[in-house]
């Protein structure tokens, strides 16, 4: 039987420990105690990853996607020409850099500040808005 902590578990959820904290606290899924650590089995984990990529699926409202890599982050630069545009986004430790057309960042209301969403797919990446 596999173990995490629920350090361990956070990272895997890509959430904070806290957030991995009151969703144990919530009953979303069952710890137990291993010494002074909370401890979460690895069927437990698996079964609730695959709920709450179910309960995202079905409630966020976000477009149908092929794009799987998703790197949620802030953009932190759009450089703007007279047909193309440069974004770029940091996305915890990744910076990610996409050229895409002027038309595209205006209508998506790209700019410094907002949050964004780079999705790459073999050489594409995709931005949505978070």
């Amino acid at each position: 039987m596999q173990l995490y902590t629920i350090g361990e578990a956070a990272q895997l959820l890509r959430v904070s420990t806290d957030t991995a904290r009151r969703w144990a606290d919530a009953g979303r899924f069952p710890t137990l105690r291993e010494g002074n650590k909370r401890m979460v089995e690895g069927v437990h984990l698996a079964a609730f990853c695959v709920a709450l990529a179910q309960e995202a699926a079905e409630g966020d409202g976000e477009s149908a996607t092929s794009a799987r890599n998703a790197l949620p982050g802030i953009v932190t630069a759009v450089t703007l020409g007279e047909v193309a545009a440069q974004v770029e986004i940091q996305a915890g430790p990744h910076r990610v850099v996409s050229l895409l057309t002027r038309e595209a960042v205006e209508e998506l209301g790209l700019a410094v500040g907002v949050q964004a969403v780079a999705r790459v797919k073999s050489t594409s990446v995709h931005i949505d808005l978070d």
